[in-house]
Protein backbone atom coordinates (compact mmCIF):
# COMPACT_ATOMS: atom_id res chain seq x y z
CA UNK A 1 0.00 0.00 0.00
CA UNK A 2 1.25 3.49 -0.85
CA UNK A 3 0.14 7.12 -0.56
CA UNK A 4 -2.42 7.07 -3.44
CA UNK A 5 -4.11 4.07 -1.77
CA UNK A 6 -4.17 5.84 1.59
CA UNK A 7 -5.68 8.90 -0.08
CA UNK A 8 -8.37 6.75 -1.69
CA UNK A 9 -9.15 5.18 1.71
CA UNK A 10 -9.47 8.66 3.23
CA UNK A 11 -11.72 9.82 0.37
CA UNK A 12 -13.87 6.71 0.64
CA UNK A 13 -14.33 7.28 4.38
CA UNK A 14 -15.32 10.93 3.84
CA UNK A 15 -17.79 9.99 1.09
CA UNK A 16 -19.41 7.15 3.04
CA UNK A 17 -19.68 9.21 6.24
CA UNK A 18 -21.19 12.19 4.40
CA UNK A 19 -23.81 10.24 2.45
CA UNK A 20 -24.70 7.98 5.38
CA UNK A 21 -25.50 11.08 7.41
CA UNK A 22 -27.60 12.52 4.57
CA UNK A 23 -29.61 9.31 4.27
CA UNK A 24 -30.30 9.10 8.00
CA UNK A 25 -31.28 12.77 8.16
CA UNK A 26 -33.68 12.20 5.25
CA UNK A 27 -35.35 9.39 7.20
CA UNK A 28 -35.28 11.55 10.38
CA UNK A 29 -32.98 9.22 12.31
CA UNK A 30 -31.35 11.78 14.62
CA UNK A 31 -29.43 11.46 17.87
CA UNK A 32 -31.68 12.34 20.80
CA UNK A 33 -30.65 15.38 22.83
CA UNK A 34 -30.71 14.73 26.58
CA UNK A 35 -28.88 15.72 29.79
CA UNK A 36 -25.82 13.60 28.77
CA UNK A 37 -25.53 15.09 25.28
CA UNK A 38 -22.56 17.31 24.44
CA UNK A 39 -24.44 18.82 21.47
CA UNK A 40 -27.46 21.08 21.24
CA UNK A 41 -28.10 20.85 17.50
CA UNK A 42 -28.99 18.10 15.03
CA UNK A 43 -26.58 15.18 15.01
CA UNK A 44 -26.49 11.57 13.84
CA UNK A 45 -24.83 8.46 15.28
CA UNK A 46 -23.64 7.14 11.92
CA UNK A 47 -19.86 7.61 12.03
CA UNK A 48 -19.22 3.94 12.74
CA UNK A 49 -21.06 2.92 9.59
CA UNK A 50 -18.65 4.85 7.37
CA UNK A 51 -15.62 3.48 9.22
CA UNK A 52 -16.78 -0.15 9.11
CA UNK A 53 -17.82 0.08 5.46
CA UNK A 54 -14.42 1.57 4.53
CA UNK A 55 -12.52 -1.18 6.33
CA UNK A 56 -14.69 -3.89 4.78
CA UNK A 57 -14.57 -2.55 1.21
CA UNK A 58 -10.80 -1.97 1.12
CA UNK A 59 -9.92 -5.24 2.88
CA UNK A 60 -12.32 -7.25 0.71
CA UNK A 61 -10.86 -5.76 -2.46
CA UNK A 62 -7.37 -6.93 -1.48
CA UNK A 63 -8.59 -10.25 -0.04
CA UNK A 64 -10.41 -11.27 -3.22
CA UNK A 65 -7.31 -10.31 -5.18
CA UNK A 66 -5.40 -12.84 -3.02
CA UNK A 67 -3.73 -10.23 -0.80
CA UNK A 68 -4.63 -10.54 2.89
CA UNK A 69 -3.74 -7.26 4.59
CA UNK A 70 -4.58 -8.78 7.97
CA UNK A 71 -6.55 -11.72 9.36
CA UNK A 72 -9.73 -11.41 7.28
CA UNK A 73 -11.64 -13.67 9.69
CA UNK A 74 -11.55 -10.81 12.21
CA UNK A 75 -14.53 -9.37 10.36
CA UNK A 76 -16.63 -12.05 12.09
CA UNK A 77 -16.31 -10.55 15.61
CA UNK A 78 -16.02 -7.01 14.22
CA UNK A 79 -19.17 -7.46 12.15
CA UNK A 80 -21.16 -8.92 15.04
CA UNK A 81 -20.28 -6.08 17.41
CA UNK A 82 -20.91 -3.47 14.71
CA UNK A 83 -24.37 -4.86 13.94
CA UNK A 84 -25.21 -5.09 17.66
CA UNK A 85 -24.16 -1.47 18.09
CA UNK A 86 -26.11 -0.16 15.09
CA UNK A 87 -29.21 -2.05 16.26
CA UNK A 88 -28.77 -0.52 19.72
CA UNK A 89 -28.45 2.96 18.20
CA UNK A 90 -31.93 2.83 16.75
CA UNK A 91 -33.87 0.20 18.72
CA UNK A 92 -32.25 0.24 22.20
CA UNK A 93 -31.18 -3.40 22.48
CA UNK A 94 -31.73 -5.19 25.77
CA UNK A 95 -28.69 -4.84 28.06
CA UNK A 96 -28.64 -8.54 28.94
CA UNK A 97 -28.65 -9.50 25.26
CA UNK A 98 -25.78 -7.08 24.52
CA UNK A 99 -23.78 -8.44 27.45
CA UNK A 100 -24.30 -12.04 26.30
CA UNK A 101 -23.28 -11.21 22.73
CA UNK A 102 -20.16 -9.42 23.99
CA UNK A 103 -19.10 -12.55 25.88
CA UNK A 104 -19.76 -14.70 22.78
CA UNK A 105 -17.67 -12.35 20.63
CA UNK A 106 -14.86 -12.43 23.21
CA UNK A 107 -14.85 -16.24 22.95
CA UNK A 108 -14.73 -16.04 19.15
CA UNK A 109 -11.69 -13.75 19.38
CA UNK A 110 -10.02 -16.18 21.80
CA UNK A 111 -10.64 -19.09 19.42
CA UNK A 112 -8.99 -17.03 16.65
CA UNK A 113 -5.79 -16.96 18.72
CA UNK A 114 -6.05 -13.48 20.26
CA UNK A 115 -5.83 -14.13 23.99
CA UNK A 116 -4.01 -12.75 27.04
CA UNK A 117 -1.49 -15.55 27.57
CA UNK A 118 1.67 -13.63 28.52
CA UNK A 119 1.94 -10.54 30.73
CA UNK A 120 5.61 -10.06 29.70
CA UNK A 121 6.62 -9.49 33.33
CA UNK A 122 3.77 -7.08 34.15
CA UNK A 123 2.94 -7.44 37.88
CA UNK A 124 5.64 -10.13 37.96
CA UNK A 125 3.67 -12.50 35.68
CA UNK A 126 4.71 -14.09 32.42
CA UNK A 127 2.81 -17.00 30.88
CA UNK A 128 -0.75 -17.37 32.15
CA UNK A 129 -2.65 -20.67 32.72
CA UNK A 130 -5.15 -21.30 29.93
CA UNK A 131 -8.31 -20.97 32.06
CA UNK A 132 -7.09 -17.73 33.63
CA UNK A 133 -6.02 -16.49 30.18
CA UNK A 134 -9.54 -16.94 28.82
CA UNK A 135 -11.26 -15.38 31.84
CA UNK A 136 -8.95 -12.34 31.88
CA UNK A 137 -9.39 -11.92 28.12
CA UNK A 138 -13.18 -11.83 28.42
CA UNK A 139 -12.98 -9.40 31.36
CA UNK A 140 -10.59 -7.00 29.59
CA UNK A 141 -12.73 -7.17 26.44
CA UNK A 142 -15.84 -6.12 28.37
CA UNK A 143 -13.96 -3.28 30.08
CA UNK A 144 -12.46 -1.86 26.88
CA UNK A 145 -15.55 -1.89 24.65
CA UNK A 146 -17.79 -0.41 27.33
CA UNK A 147 -15.21 2.25 28.25
CA UNK A 148 -14.97 3.42 24.63
CA UNK A 149 -18.76 3.25 24.30
CA UNK A 150 -19.08 5.49 27.38
CA UNK A 151 -16.76 8.27 26.16
CA UNK A 152 -18.32 8.46 22.69
CA UNK A 153 -20.37 11.63 22.38
CA UNK A 154 -17.60 13.93 23.61
CA UNK A 155 -16.15 15.60 20.53
CA UNK A 156 -13.20 13.59 19.21
CA UNK A 157 -12.40 11.89 22.54
CA UNK A 158 -13.12 8.26 21.63
CA UNK A 159 -11.39 8.65 18.26
CA UNK A 160 -8.28 10.23 19.82
CA UNK A 161 -7.98 7.57 22.54
CA UNK A 162 -8.27 4.74 20.02
CA UNK A 163 -5.68 6.26 17.68
CA UNK A 164 -3.25 6.86 20.58
CA UNK A 165 -3.65 3.30 21.85
CA UNK A 166 -3.00 1.73 18.44
CA UNK A 167 -0.03 3.99 17.64
CA UNK A 168 1.48 3.16 21.05
CA UNK A 169 1.21 -0.57 20.38
CA UNK A 170 2.79 -0.27 16.93
CA UNK A 171 5.56 1.92 18.38
CA UNK A 172 6.58 -0.68 20.97
CA UNK A 173 6.58 -3.51 18.42
CA UNK A 174 9.98 -4.78 17.28
CA UNK A 175 8.64 -5.52 13.79
CA UNK A 176 5.67 -4.89 11.58
CA UNK A 177 2.85 -6.73 13.31
CA UNK A 178 0.13 -8.91 11.80
CA UNK A 179 -2.26 -6.02 12.50
CA UNK A 180 -0.22 -3.13 11.10
CA UNK A 181 -2.37 -2.68 8.00
CA UNK A 182 -5.53 -2.85 10.08
CA UNK A 183 -4.06 -0.04 12.20
CA UNK A 184 -3.28 2.07 9.13
CA UNK A 185 -6.69 1.56 7.54
CA UNK A 186 -8.50 2.30 10.79
CA UNK A 187 -6.58 5.50 11.56
CA UNK A 188 -7.09 6.87 8.04
CA UNK A 189 -10.78 5.94 8.15
CA UNK A 190 -11.20 7.74 11.48
CA UNK A 191 -9.52 11.02 10.51
CA UNK A 192 -12.55 12.47 8.64
CA UNK A 193 -14.65 12.04 11.79
CA UNK A 194 -12.69 14.81 13.48
CA UNK A 195 -14.25 17.25 11.02
CA UNK A 196 -17.73 15.76 11.42
CA UNK A 197 -17.37 15.66 15.23
CA UNK A 198 -16.39 19.30 15.59
CA UNK A 199 -18.89 20.83 13.16
CA UNK A 200 -21.20 23.31 14.84
CA UNK A 201 -24.17 21.92 12.94
CA UNK A 202 -24.81 18.46 11.57
CA UNK A 203 -22.40 16.61 13.84
CA UNK A 204 -21.64 12.93 13.27
CA UNK A 205 -20.83 10.72 16.25
CA UNK A 206 -19.53 7.17 16.18
CA UNK A 207 -22.70 5.79 17.71
CA UNK A 208 -22.80 2.43 19.46
CA UNK A 209 -22.02 0.76 16.13
CA UNK A 210 -18.78 2.69 15.85
CA UNK A 211 -17.79 2.62 19.52
CA UNK A 212 -18.32 -1.14 19.84
CA UNK A 213 -16.40 -1.63 16.58
CA UNK A 214 -13.46 0.44 17.85
CA UNK A 215 -13.60 -1.23 21.26
CA UNK A 216 -13.36 -4.64 19.61
CA UNK A 217 -10.39 -3.56 17.48
CA UNK A 218 -8.53 -2.07 20.47
CA UNK A 219 -9.24 -5.28 22.41
CA UNK A 220 -7.78 -7.40 19.60
CA UNK A 221 -4.64 -5.24 19.55
CA UNK A 222 -4.37 -5.56 23.34
CA UNK A 223 -4.71 -9.35 23.23
CA UNK A 224 -2.12 -9.49 20.45
CA UNK A 225 0.39 -7.58 22.61
CA UNK A 226 -0.29 -9.82 25.60
CA UNK A 227 -0.21 -12.96 23.47
CA UNK A 228 2.60 -15.30 22.44
CA UNK A 229 3.53 -13.68 19.11
CA UNK A 230 4.28 -10.07 20.05
CA UNK A 231 7.92 -8.97 20.31
CA UNK A 232 8.93 -5.73 22.01
CA UNK A 233 11.72 -3.52 20.71
CA UNK A 234 15.19 -4.66 21.74
CA UNK A 235 15.92 -1.52 23.76
CA UNK A 236 12.98 -2.04 26.11
CA UNK A 237 13.71 -3.31 29.64
CA UNK A 238 10.96 -5.92 29.33
CA UNK A 239 12.94 -7.66 26.60
CA UNK A 240 16.04 -7.90 28.76
CA UNK A 241 14.05 -9.79 31.40
CA UNK A 242 12.72 -12.21 28.78
CA UNK A 243 16.23 -12.68 27.37
CA UNK A 244 17.44 -13.58 30.86
CA UNK A 245 14.65 -16.15 31.23
CA UNK A 246 15.55 -17.63 27.84
CA UNK A 247 19.23 -17.81 28.80
CA UNK A 248 18.33 -19.65 32.02
CA UNK A 249 16.24 -22.15 30.04
CA UNK A 250 19.13 -22.73 27.63
CA UNK A 251 21.58 -23.26 30.51
CA UNK A 252 19.22 -25.82 32.06
CA UNK A 253 19.10 -27.63 28.72
CA UNK A 254 22.90 -27.69 28.55
CA UNK A 255 23.16 -29.01 32.13
CA UNK A 256 20.67 -31.78 31.34
CA UNK A 257 22.73 -32.68 28.28
CA UNK A 258 25.92 -32.89 30.34
CA UNK A 259 24.22 -35.25 32.78
CA UNK A 260 23.58 -37.76 30.02
CA UNK A 261 26.07 -40.54 29.44
CA UNK A 262 27.91 -39.47 26.31
CA UNK A 263 29.00 -43.04 25.52
CA UNK A 264 31.19 -42.04 22.57
CA UNK A 265 32.48 -38.95 20.80
CA UNK A 266 29.90 -39.43 18.09
CA UNK A 267 27.06 -39.50 20.61
CA UNK A 268 28.42 -36.40 22.32
CA UNK A 269 28.59 -34.55 19.02
CA UNK A 270 24.97 -35.49 18.34
CA UNK A 271 23.94 -34.08 21.72
CA UNK A 272 25.82 -30.86 21.05
CA UNK A 273 24.24 -30.53 17.61
CA UNK A 274 20.77 -31.17 19.03
CA UNK A 275 21.35 -28.69 21.85
CA UNK A 276 22.36 -25.99 19.36
CA UNK A 277 19.44 -26.77 17.04
CA UNK A 278 16.86 -26.73 19.87
CA UNK A 279 18.22 -23.46 21.29
CA UNK A 280 18.07 -21.81 17.88
CA UNK A 281 14.54 -23.16 17.36
CA UNK A 282 13.41 -21.62 20.66
CA UNK A 283 14.95 -18.28 19.71
CA UNK A 284 13.29 -18.33 16.28
CA UNK A 285 9.92 -19.54 17.60
CA UNK A 286 9.25 -18.13 21.06
CA UNK A 287 5.91 -19.96 21.44
CA UNK A 288 7.59 -23.37 21.05
CA UNK A 289 7.35 -25.29 24.34
CA UNK A 290 9.18 -28.55 23.52
CA UNK A 291 11.33 -29.79 20.67
CA UNK A 292 12.26 -33.36 19.71
CA UNK A 293 14.53 -34.77 17.01
CA UNK A 294 14.85 -38.29 15.61
CA UNK A 295 15.68 -40.29 12.49
CA UNK A 296 12.96 -42.58 11.20
CA UNK A 297 12.81 -45.27 8.53
CA UNK A 298 9.94 -44.92 6.06
CA UNK A 299 8.87 -47.25 3.26
CA UNK A 300 6.64 -45.96 0.50
CA UNK A 301 6.55 -49.17 -1.56
CA UNK A 302 6.98 -51.69 1.31
CA UNK A 303 10.26 -52.89 -0.23
CA UNK A 304 12.76 -50.05 -0.01
CA UNK A 305 13.35 -47.86 3.02
CA UNK A 306 14.25 -44.18 3.26
CA UNK A 307 15.48 -42.26 6.28
CA UNK A 308 13.70 -39.03 7.17
CA UNK A 309 14.20 -36.52 9.97
CA UNK A 310 11.30 -36.40 12.40
CA UNK A 311 10.72 -33.25 14.44
CA UNK A 312 8.27 -33.50 17.33
CA UNK A 313 6.97 -30.22 18.76
CA UNK A 314 4.66 -28.87 21.39
CA UNK A 315 3.32 -25.32 21.04
CA UNK A 316 1.90 -22.82 23.48
CA UNK A 317 -1.68 -23.84 24.24
CA UNK A 318 -2.86 -20.28 23.59
CA UNK A 319 -2.24 -20.70 19.86
CA UNK A 320 -5.25 -21.59 17.73
CA UNK A 321 -5.08 -24.65 15.46
CA UNK A 322 -4.68 -22.46 12.39
CA UNK A 323 -1.73 -20.60 13.92
CA UNK A 324 -0.10 -23.90 14.96
CA UNK A 325 -0.29 -25.06 11.33
CA UNK A 326 1.41 -21.85 10.19
CA UNK A 327 4.12 -22.13 12.87
CA UNK A 328 4.79 -25.79 11.98
CA UNK A 329 5.24 -24.90 8.31
CA UNK A 330 7.57 -22.03 9.19
CA UNK A 331 9.56 -24.32 11.51
CA UNK A 332 9.82 -26.99 8.79
CA UNK A 333 11.15 -24.43 6.29
CA UNK A 334 13.67 -23.13 8.81
CA UNK A 335 14.94 -26.62 9.75
CA UNK A 336 15.29 -27.61 6.09
CA UNK A 337 17.64 -24.65 5.65
CA UNK A 338 19.54 -25.42 8.86
CA UNK A 339 20.04 -29.13 8.10
CA UNK A 340 20.23 -28.69 4.31
CA UNK A 341 17.70 -31.44 3.65
CA UNK A 342 14.17 -31.71 2.31
CA UNK A 343 13.31 -34.94 4.15
CA UNK A 344 11.71 -33.30 7.19
CA UNK A 345 8.49 -34.30 8.93
CA UNK A 346 7.11 -32.03 11.68
CA UNK A 347 4.48 -33.37 14.06
CA UNK A 348 2.83 -31.87 17.14
CA UNK A 349 1.30 -33.21 20.33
Amino acid sequence: MNFPIYFLVFTLSVTLTYWTQKIFIYYKKFDDINHRSSHKTLATRTGGIGVFATLLIVSSYYYFNEIELFDYSLFIPLGIMFIVGVYDDFYNADFKLKFLLQIIVAKIIIDQGYVISNYHGLFGFYEVPWILAQLSTVFVFLVIINAINFIDGIDGLAISEVIKAILLIEFFSANETALTYLALLLIISLLPLYYFNFKKKGKVFLGDGGSLLLGTIVSIFTFYVLGPNFEFKDDLAINKVEERETAISILKLEIDSLKLDAGSNKTMMDLNSFSTLSKDAKIQFSNLESFGYAKMLVSLNFRDADTITLIKTKWNSALSDSLVVLRKQALKTWIEKELETDDIEVISN
